[in-house]
């Protein structure tokens, strides 16, 4: 599957070996003609939300843990807050939805206002981003396999086999990379 569209969950091939993105799962946010934007799932940080002033206020609202993750290398100083709405037809002022009840969270926006439509919330710092065909490019490359998202996968408690489970529930050959070594010859 190769179809870049929002929802989707890129998983890093083990040939990728760039350090931002070796062995990790990214869900993209935004896909178009001018490029593609994403933040990876399974890399949090030490850092709770509870301790950064300018998103404090957000931490009630987070899953657990309710720390920062890092969204990817691009604009770290930023921070990206994407959200699961209770009901898909109570989309609040401060949410756009990017594929059904999941979407991205206007962090300017009052707690106020989302707090009671909210079933689940990370905050990322940083994004991952491709330019317009540079994703397309790494897939055919064999830098990313594409697998359709679940809700669950953006909320885990524990992120740390999040690559290894979104493997395992795809279909065909696809699910036997899961447990492919870094170096097959080495094994």
């Amino acid at each position: 599957m190769t179809d870049v569209a929002p929802g989707m969950l890129l998983l890093a091939t083990r040939g990728l070996t760039d350090p931002n993105f070796a062995g990790t799962v990214v869900l993209l946010l935004d896909a178009d003609e001018q490029g593609v934007l994403g933040v990876v799932l399974n890399r949090p940080s030490p850092v709770p939300v509870a301790e950064i002033g300018e998103v404090e206020a957000w931490h009630p609202q987070l899953a657990s843990p309710g720390v920062l993750f890092r969204g990817g290398p691009v604009s770290v100083e930023g921070a990206i807050a994407v959200a699961l709405l209770r009901d898909v037809d109570d989309e609040p002022v401060g949410f756009r939805s990017v594929l059904g009840r999941l979407g991205i969270v206007d962090l300017d926006t009052p707690v106020a206002l989302l707090e009671e439509s909210l079933a689940g919330m990370r905050i990322f710092a940083g994004y991952a981003g491709w330019e317009a065909d540079q994703l397309q490019g790494e897939i055919a490359r064999g830098d990313w396999y594409v697998a359709p998202g679940e809700a669950g996968d953006v909320f885990r408690e524990d992120a740390s086999e999040l690559w290894r489970d979104v493997m395992r529930r795809q279909p065909g050959q696809l699910a036997w990379h899961s447990t492919r070594p870094v170096d097959p010859d080495l094994n």
